[in-house]
């Protein structure tokens, strides 16, 4: 058997999900492949399994059912890989799938209940009449079966169907922004937010849980798995993406749930917002119709700095954080458009009451071109909740501006955030170095003179001074050159004759 390396498997498992696929929209595909991924998976973890109680306990089937129902999970007879492999040909393929599907979660209710029935393999509106969508299906099966997932480790499992992932989202460019931040992008943030051991950790619109999960891996770095994640998710899809991720990263008590964070907060208790210790999101940009009518009536008074204007919501997903981010104490880091930093109006009311707070930690303006869904540059905002009255770092009052927007390599469709430029923007605000032309501290009178604008530009000089041309010094080297261009025309001429003349 072949034992997977990480590049061998992501690369397996993208040409076997893009050979299978035929004239389906990306966004579309995905949830069959990941579907069919975790599936397999599931599948062949319970077949290792079940080799290994089979020699424990020598080959005493009781037993064997017994002690496997105890695990993780439980396949039933007749809901594996291998056996609906066995009707590959039979027309009823796509019904076959969904059968297998409900066997498996009516055995393993509390873990996997929805995650797989949420998506019908016999959807002809999605995968076309009955021929077309069982040529697409068994291709899948045939391609997956040949890959054996027993033969690499868990997080090699986990970290390939978050690239499978990355893969989708940029096929499906503008709208993979409801699962997918680009992964270098989601690491910069998750080491800005600074998680701590023991932390609660929150996004408040996951997608499918890459951010939540990098965060937490930040702590996992110093050596210990003491933090608990949470996380909320408006589209059902995206939802069922995102705890099929979880359980393939062995975070199985990862809370999420599926709703309107704005309009229905579901991480909830007795009656009031749960508290975090960080607070990490890459929120839609600039929502409409996000509920705004809802906002003063709010139940959680989340937008008591101010309502923010109906076709844009990205101020209610920042006053949805800080809200649920831990008084005193908790941090937040979130992704946002330019236009949060600068726009009037109502946004510019909450801007102020954040500031004059003392919440806002450090502003860090990104590369354009670094996301699918938008051209547009963009910034990450650290907010800071020790920094207000009675927290740890009340006396903190300036605020880091980085302007990283030259900080990127460059690509033919999308720009990417290199290593040494994401360990620079992060070693310049852990240090809050100031770097000529990249980074600066700006004191709270300074902004306010600005009436509260947080345009990077207006505190970062990145102004470069051109090279002085030297006029006269160009032409006399013109008039130097006046007799061998006057040369050259006569022996162009002189070849123009010629070729008349032929």
């Amino acid at each position: 058997m072949t034992t997977f390396t990480q590049e061998q498997l992501n690369r397996v498992l993208w040409n076997a999900a893009d050979s299978s696929r035929t004239n389906l929209d990306a966004g579309i595909y995905k949830d069959y492949v990941l579907a069919m991924l975790f599936y397999k998976y599931l599948s062949d973890r319970s077949k290792q399994q079940y080799e290994m109680y089979k020699d424990r306990f020598k080959g005493d089937e009781e037993r064997i059912k017994q002690k496997m129902k105890l695990d993780r999970f439980y396949l039933p007879e007749g809901a594996s890989f291998d056996e609906l492999y066995k009707k590959l040909e039979e027309d009823s393929l796509g019904q076959d799938i969904n059968k297998a599907f409900h066997k498996i979660e009516d055995h393993n209710k509390e873990k996997l209940s929805g995650v797989l029935t949420s998506i019908d393999f016999n959807d002809e509106n999605r995968l076309g009449k009955l021929e077309q969508r069982n040529k697409m299906l068994r291709n899948l099966m045939k391609d997956f079966h040949a890959i054996d997932l027993t033969q690499c480790d868990e997080d090699i499992i986990g970290n390939s169907y978050m690239y499978l992932i990355e893969k989708f989202g940029a096929d499906a460019g503008k709208k993979a922004g409801e699962f997918f931040t680009p992964r270098k992008v989601a690491r910069l943030v998750a080491r800005l937010a600074q998680p701590k051991e023991g932390a609660r950790i929150c996004d408040p619109a996951c997608g499918s849980g890459g951010l939540l999960l990098m965060t937490g891996e930040e702590i996992e770095k110093h050596g210990s798995k003491n933090y608990a994640l949470y996380g909320q998710e408006s589209t059902g899809s995206t939802y069922q993406l995102a705890r099929m991720n979880m359980f393939l990263h062995d975070q199985d008590a990862a809370r999420l749930e599926w709703g309107d964070t704005l309009n229905n907060p579901h991480l909830v208790e007795d009656g009031r917002l749960m508290k975090f210790d960080i607070v990490v999101a890459n929120p839609p940009f600039s929502l409409k119709k996000w509920g705004d009518e809802n906002a003063e009536s709010d139940p959680y008074k989340r937008f008591l700095r101010g309502i923010p204007p109906k076709d844009k919501g990205d101020y209610a997903f920042v006053l949805h954080m800080v809200e649920t981010a831990k008084p005193k104490s908790g941090r937040v880091a979130v992704i946002v458009p330019h236009g949060v930093l600068f726009r009037g109006g109502a946004e510019g009311k909450i801007r102020k009451a954040l500031l004059e707070e003392n919440l806002i930690d450090a502003v860090i303006g990104l590369p354009a071109g670094l996301f699918q869904t938008a051209a547009i540059p963009v910034a990450i905002l650290i907010l800071d909740r020790s920094r207000e009255d009675g927290g740890v770092n009340e006396k903190k009052k300036d605020i880091l501006f980085i302007e990283a927007s030259k900080e990127f390599i460059s690509g033919k469709a999308q720009n990417t955030l290199g290593k040494e430029n994401a360990d620079k923007i992060y070693e310049t605000y852990e240090k809050r170095k100031e770097i000529e032309k990249f980074s600066r501290l700006v004191q709270p009178d300074e902004i306010a003179e600005n009436d509260y604008n947080l345009n990077i530009t207006r505190y970062v000089d990145t102004f470069v001074e051109e090279e002085e041309i030297d006029i006269s010094a160009n032409l006399k080297e013109l008039k130097e050159l006046e007799p061998q261009i006057q040369k050259l025309e006569k022996e162009m001429d002189g070849y123009l004759k010629l070729l008349n003349i032929s």
